[in-house]
This record gives structure tokens, sequence and C-alpha cells, in this order.
């Protein structure tokens, strides 16, 4: 569309301006040749990493960073979205096969529904779709930190979000995954058994395929504990089994984690130390043994809850 071919600026331009009769055309040609790949060019913004986040000042407002190492972040947009109605917490965003960005987000503390929206540019944004939580299985009081998963065994597009039959807990992770491309229907919700709803039960649970086997980083929500802990299974929906419990590796209490994967084919873990006020990161080669935690250069006390994407 002739939209998007002004603002991406890769198209190449023509501009004729042809004035007099015949003998006396007057001819202005502007050129402009493609800077990037056919596969850049599909994407809004080459940089590999794209983080999502909302902030300390504002759970209304999305945020948009990019980053060429995963380590130093730049700042796209802040505010690229604000909803026309509630929230904007812990946004998970992921690249889809028709080359948009699409966000799934918390919009609000109590509830049953969350939200998407898309982005071609990851400047402008609108809300597609509001996905009802409430079903036969259950009508949650709480409906928080929907996470994308794209299940490299089924190819299928999943969300994985933290659902409370109670106020504020106890919470369990449940899967919905689309019905098709335009990612506004969902099937769903599917718990992912042999995770405990004791006390508080878990929340803001991330997926990670590894070695043909399904990893998941989720936080233990009761008092006394949020730490983010790590289960394993042969299946997305479970049953999963805890490995690591407690706070393992040393990021002390901490939520929302995201894992990505290095330029050096390590893996990233992102947490919000939501009581220390710092968004700090983890490096580790097999998902069982991390680097001790380092503080994000530049955002850290300032972003929250967001998603780490490596394009």
């Amino acid at each position: 569309m002739l939209s998007r071919v002004a603002l991406s600026g890769l198209f190449l331009a023509l501009v004729y301006s042809i004035a007099g009769v015949l003998g006396s055309p007057v001819l202005n040609i502007t050129l402009t040749t493609p800077a990037v790949s056919p596969e850049a060019f599909k994407r809004a913004v080459a940089a590999p990493y794209v983080f999502t986040a909302f902030t300390s000042v504002s759970e209304s407002n999305l945020y948009v960073y990019t980053s060429n190492d995963g380590t130093n972040f730049s700042l796209l947009k802040g505010p690229a979205y604000t909803p026309p109605t509630g929230l904007i917490r812990d946004p998970s965003v992921i690249l889809h096969t028709d080359g948009k960005y699409y966000i799934a987000y918390t919009t609000n503390w109590t509830g049953t529904n969350f939200a998407i929206a898309s982005s071609s540019d990851l400047l402008n944004w609108s809300r597609i779709a509001t996905i009802s939580t409430a079903s036969s299985v259950i009508t949650p009081l709480n409906t928080w930190a929907p996470e994308f998963f794209k299940d490299p065994k089924t190819g299928k597009i999943n969300i994985v979000v933290s659902l409370s039959t109670g106020s504020y807990g106890p919470f369990l992770p449940y899967v919905y995954t689309a019905l098709d491309s335009s990612l506004t229907r969902w099937s769903g919700p599917v718990v992912m058994s042999g995770i405990s709803n004791a006390g508080l039960g878990y929340i803001d649970t991330f997926p990670v395929f590894f070695n043909n086997q399904y990893h998941i980083f989720t936080k233990a929500e009761s008092n006394g504990e949020k730490h983010v802990e790590h289960a394993v299974a042969s299946s997305l929906t479970g049953p999963y089994s805890f490995v690591q419990r407690g706070d393992f590796a040393g990021w002390g209490q901490a939520e929302g984690p995201c894992v990505t994967v290095l330029p050096n084919g390590k893996f990233r873990l992102y947490a919000d130390g939501f009581s220390s006020g710092k968004y700090i990161y983890s490096d580790s080669s097999d998902l069982f043994n991390w680097s001790a935690y380092q503080t994000l250069p530049g955002l850290s006390g300032f972003v929250r809850h967001g998603t780490v994407l490596k394009q």
C-alpha cells in the first residue's frame, strides 16, 4: 500500500512532472533504491531484538525498544500505544507470519479477559481482539500476564496466561491456542498440569522449547517465596516436574521472566526485580546453570515486565 511505501522509504519512487506539449517536457525523477534484503524489508525494524514493556511511571502505555546485542537497548517509541480502555501490563510480543507484530497484554488487575494489538511498524498499534477467559473450565477473578509461545513441535501459536480462582490467587497457568492466523479466535483454556496451586500458586509463566523438552520459568507467588522457578515436561500442557526451586540462580525475588537467544547462542533470561526496582538479566548455555545476574543498562528501574523478541 502507498502508506507503507511512504513510511519505509525503501521502494523505488518515480515522480514524473511533464509540462508543455510534445517538444518541451520537463521530467523530474526521484530514485530511492532498496537498502536491505527482502527478508529484512518484510520487517519494519532491522534490529535483531525488540523489547516491549510497560514502565514504572505508567501501566497504561506501551514502550518499544530495539537492540543489536540484547544488552544495550534504544527507545524506538514511548509511549507507542495507549489502549482505548484498561491497562497495558505485561506486553508479550511476536513477529507473525503476516509480517506484523502482535502483543498480548493484561488489561486490568481484575477481570476475565486479555487483549491483543497489532502493528506493521512497531510504532502504530491498534487493538484487534479482546479474548474472554471465562469458560466452563474456569471463571477467573484475575487474568494476568498473557505470554505468546509458538510451539516448534506443532507450529501452533499459543498464549499462556495466569488465571486465579480467588482474589489475587491462587493462580495457575492455562494455555490458549490460536484457531486461525488472524489471532482473534482461540481455543482453551487448558491447564498446565503438574503445577501446584497451593498458597497463591504460580504466575508469569514463560515456556522455552530446548532439547526436545518444554521448560517453563514461572514465579512462585506465595508470600515468602516470590522466586522464579524452573519446571520441565514432554508436552506444553504438562505434566510438569519442578527441577529447580526457590532462589536457585540467585536472582532474588523477581517476576515476569522471559528468555531469548543471544548472538553467541546462549540463552538470556530477563526478569523484573519488582521489590528491588531492578530489571535484571542472566545467561545460560543449558537453562540450568546461570551466570550471576546483572542489571539492564539504561532501563533498569524504569521498564517493568515485558518480553524480548529475537527476530
